[in-house]
């Protein structure tokens, strides 16, 4: 059993040498949501706070995310927040996307899916309020209202079949 535990430790001890490559690239204006669609104080407050960790191309690490496995799980979380939206990369979207990607943000805020109930067990400043989630709800219909009013419904509605 002795034998075990050392082993395990020298595991444990072993990937804290493991880094994955941070989220910290640098920013893109014309590629940002920003370029595309205005972005108010407050909401553009309620991203920072909520959805930037891991929506876009720069992340505030918290001191835990240094130790393994954590960080590892968290690079996780962040490249597949990334996966789904990326507000750094969002103007790169075809209209389609973007548009399709305000539905999501509608649905998950309203929901409740978003932010991640782990992350906001942490950042307890993450946990948005029923006026923050009628903010940016409303700021996403208004931007999907905006879309609708210059680009044709084919281009940013994918055809029923």
């Amino acid at each position: 059993m002795k034998k075990l535990y050392i082993i395990i430790i020298a595991i444990f001890i072993a990937i804290q040498f493991y880094r994955p490559a941070s989220n910290s690239n640098p920013v893109i204006v014309s590629h940002t949501i920003s370029s595309v669609a205005l972005v108010p104080e407050n909401v553009n407050t309620i991203f920072k706070k909520a959805c930037y960790d891991c929506h876009s191309n720069n992340t505030t690490y918290p001191w835990y995310s240094y130790v393994q496995p954590v960080g590892l799980w968290l690079n996780s979380h962040i490249n597949d927040g990334k996966k789904h939206l990326n507000f750094d990369e969002f103007a790169t979207y075809r209209l389609r996307k973007q548009y399709h990607k305000l539905e999501e943000i509608i649905d998950e805020v309203k929901g409740k899916e978003m932010p991640l109930k782990s992350y906001v067990l942490i950042h307890n400043d993450a946990n948005l309020s029923i006026a923050e989630r009628v903010t940016l709800t409303n700021w996403a219909s208004n931007v999907m209202d905006s879309m609708k009013a210059v680009y044709p419904m084919d281009s940013l509605m994918k055809p029923k079949s």
